[in-house]
């Protein structure tokens, strides 16, 4: 990537110089890769590989209970331990690139995700299948951030913003598509295929990227390991996403185990930070975030991913659990959305050397929030047809914030720099996302349970509506040949089910006029960004 150069007065000579040295230091960065579209087909596959295993399990999950015998509690680990295996991957990424050499980091990376990919499938045991997702969530890892780091320096400048929306193209489409295929394999071939689809894409991915991706000139291999970073990062890591993904089930800081292990990851993350700018070979070099644009860009990426993930989360759970969708279903409402958020994302690849990245952004932020806030207007009786809009809302607004803001904050790094800084920020958007969906788990529960009280205030059978209600609900149990007490015990029953579905559609609601206000909180933050045209295009950066 070339080195951002800023506008100052100088004279002539001095000015070309400045101009010179970076695309003389950067050769490849400046004229792209010969084979950048066949790179491109590459990369992208892995990072949707990744990203569509990382939503098709959830799917199955119940029947692998069935299969292997397993409790709710027992095979959450199939996700947890695939999930807190990448995760702690994800910033060691810069560091084992250099280490053992990017291509063969990436290729050995694909390799072992495919091949846990088959163990997962050929696991006759939970302890077995929860092992090899964590070795799948290894080898997972790096697929994401790697490919973004390949990719940026495979196209020129003057395209990064295309480079990026190729890659956004697998990560905003893939969390689409794979609860659809994975609800259709479960159902018509059995849980061990939605691993075992893996092979083949993985296998074409490895054998591309092992034929056409080359390993960057600037690259060094660390004089040191730094073992005692690399040990906190498991430690702090580790224990705070063992806490988002765990906490709500058992009661947050109610529970001593919870509570140990949230101050494990805030003590381990402040000595993990200290361990890293004090010592002179880092496993994660925090020095990329001197960068003003590299900062402001993850303090960014943070919020959307909070955001985001809320939406994201909360989207499918209701329409399986309130309108009782099958997950083919919800993938095929969810689908239109995809297939909006890869049209703008191509037009905004387009657009990022034209057009201050900051307008794209805000633009995205307000359609997103549009977006939100209409599906804010649900109800227990939407239909597929009522998300369609909405949906496609969001695709665009994804579109026009995700290309921009991944251009605009790798921009001023130098490729030395590239592959530690598209680590950090996908650890940062990650971890934001896991704060966001931890967080929107417990409002979810709150909000049904507050509105659930109010509207029972309003329940009661000295209501005449109410007692309506109830003698109707009993006339009906009562003609399907039960007795009196049983009709009107069950009509109760029902009533209580219909109170507080209606609640947890007023929740839902309410979560996601949350969510358009986390995303609004994108446009006053983009104040912080000074970059004032097209990131990656060569364009000058003005302070």
């Amino acid at each position: 990537m070339a080195e951002a150069v800023r506008v100052q007065e100088l004279p002539a000579e001095e000015d070309v110089t400045a101009v010179v040295a970076p695309i003389a230091a950067a050769p490849h960065a400046r004229r792209g890769e010969e084979h950048k579209y066949l790179i491109a087909f590459a990369v992208v596959l892995a990072a949707l590989m990744q990203v569509i295993d990382s939503s098709i399990v959830n799917v199955a999950l119940p029947d692998m209970m069935g299969n292997l015998g397993a409790s709710l509690d027992e095979i959450a680990w199939v996700s947890t331990g695939y999930i807190l295996a990448s995760v702690i991957v994800i910033p060691l990424t810069g560091f084992l690139g250099d280490l053992l050499g990017r291509k063969r980091y990436f290729v050995g990376s694909i390799v072992t995700f495919t091949i846990a990919s088959f163990l997962c499938g050929a696991s006759g045991s939970l302890g077995a299948l929860i092992f090899w997702r964590i070795v799948q969530g290894i080898g997972g890892g790096a697929l994401m951030t790697v490919s973004q780091a390949v990719l940026f320096e495979a196209f020129p400048p003057e395209e990064a913003g295309m480079a990026m929306a190729l890659f956004g193209l697998g990560v905003m489409v893939g969390p689409t598509i794979g609860p659809t295929l994975g609800g259709w394999l479960t159902d018509n071939y059995g849980w061990p295929w939605i691993f075992y689809i893996n092979i083949p894409v993985g296998a074409l991915a490895a054998i591309m990227i092992a034929t056409y991706v080359h390993d960057p000139a600037h690259q060094q291999r660390p004089k040191a390991i730094d073992y005692i970073g690399i040990a906190l990062l498991i430690a702090s890591v580790g224990s705070l996403q063992y806490v988002l993904e765990h906490g709500e089930r058992e009661d947050w800081f109610a529970s001593r185990l919870i509570t140990s292990l949230a101050v494990i990851g805030v003590v381990g993350g402040a000595a993990l930070l200290w361990r890293e700018l004090t010592t002179d070979h880092p496993a994660i070099d925090f020095r990329v975030l001197r960068h003003r644009q590299m900062w402001v860009g993850t303090v960014l990426g943070v919020v959307m991913g909070i955001g985001l993930y809320a939406m994201a989360f909360t989207l499918p759970v209701f329409l399986q659990g309130n309108l009782r969708m099958t997950a083919e279903q919800t993938g095929i409402v969810l689908l239109p959305g995809a297939l909006a958020t890869a049209l703008s994302m191509a037009i905004v690849g387009r657009l990022t050397n034209r057009v201050d990245p900051r307008i794209l952004i805000t633009a995205g932020a307000l359609i997103f929030a549009l977006a939100a806030w209409k599906l804010s207007k649900i109800t227990g009786e939407s239909g597929a047809h009522d998300f369609f809009w909405p949906l496609i809302l969001r695709g665009v607004g994804l579109g026009l914030m995700f290309v921009p803001l991944t251009t605009i904050t790798l921009a001023e790094l130098s490729p030395q720099e590239l592959p530690q800084g598209a680590g950090l920020y996908n650890f940062f958007r990650q971890l934001g996302g896991s704060f966001g969906i931890a967080g929107i788990s417990t409002l979810v529960i709150r909000f049904t349970a507050q509105n659930r009280a109010t509207l029972a205030e309003h329940v009661s059978l000295y209501d005449p509506a109410t007692a309506a209600r109830v003698e109707m609900l009993t006339r009906g149990m009562m003609a399907r040949g039960a007795d009196l007490w049983t009709a009107q015990k069950r009509a109760l029953a029902l009533l209580d089910r219909q109170v507080t579905g209606q609640a947890s559609v007023i929740a839902y609601g309410e979560i996601y006029v949350l969510s358009a206000l986390i995303i609004l909180v994108l446009i006053p933050l983009l104040l912080l960004v000074r970059q004032t045209r097209g990131a990656g295009g060569g364009h000058a950066i003005m302070e």
